[in-house]
């Protein structure tokens, strides 16, 4: 018990060092772009030791890379659990939908910068880490892919709905309205924005109801 209270706690330890860690180069990477931004600034960012980035990182590429992992697969949590709290509680698929939008607005309101640096480098082809990105992207985007599919099952959908490229249109939706939102127009509320998306997304852009 002892020793796996003592593993347990050095986990944890590590963990919330890997956090910091994350929340300084991402901040930095946004104010300043990556081939900007050294080790020596994500550390001292951080509050921590040089050595303490190498310690957990092999180098700045390796940190970025995983950044990119950790981000996405908490954004990719936050929709699998909007969609799964739509099912238990009886909504439909476009509830579903819906409520993925809200996650997903949730997410980029409190991590902006984040997806800031996640959107621009969707456009880049000469990063080290392109194969990851695509690999993370796709886990989010098959969330929503998952909830679409289920629609044209049971029949709420019709079938000539081309899913993979319906769930990167969402997806990207999302991504393009929250960052117009938060750059240029942030007096807006997020559920506001909610609201306009949820609109467009049920085919109520004309005001039918």
């Amino acid at each position: 018990m002892e020793s796996s209270s003592a593993t347990s706690g050095g986990s944890t330890r590590r963990e919330a060092t890997r956090q910091k860690l994350y929340e300084a180069a991402v901040t930095l990477i946004a104010e300043q772009g990556f081939s900007a931004t050294t080790v020596d600034e994500i550390a001292e960012r951080a509050g921590v030791a040089k050595g303490t980035v190498y310690y957990n990182f092999a180098s700045k590429s390796v940190l970025f890379e995983e950044l990119l992992r950790h981000g996405v697969g908490l954004l990719t949590a936050s929709l699998r659990e909007a969609a799964e709290l739509t099912e238990r509680t009886g909504g439909n698929k476009v509830d579903a939908l819906d409520a993925m939008v809200r996650a997903g607005l949730v997410f980029i309101d409190r991590y902006p910068a984040f997806t800031q640096l996640y959107v621009a480098e969707l456009w880049r082809t000469n990063r080290a880490w392109q194969s990851t990105l695509m690999v993370v992207r796709q886990e989010a985007v098959a969330v929503v892919e998952g909830v679409l599919r289920d629609g044209v099952a049971n029949g709420e959908f019709s079938e000539e709905i081309d899913v993979q490229l319906t769930a990167a249109a969402l997806v990207g939706m999302v991504l393009v309205a929250a960052l117009d939102w938060k750059s240029f127009q942030p007096e807006r509320s997020l559920d506001d924005v909610h609201s306009a998306l949820s609109r467009l997304l049920q085919g109520r852009v004309s005001g039918r109801r």
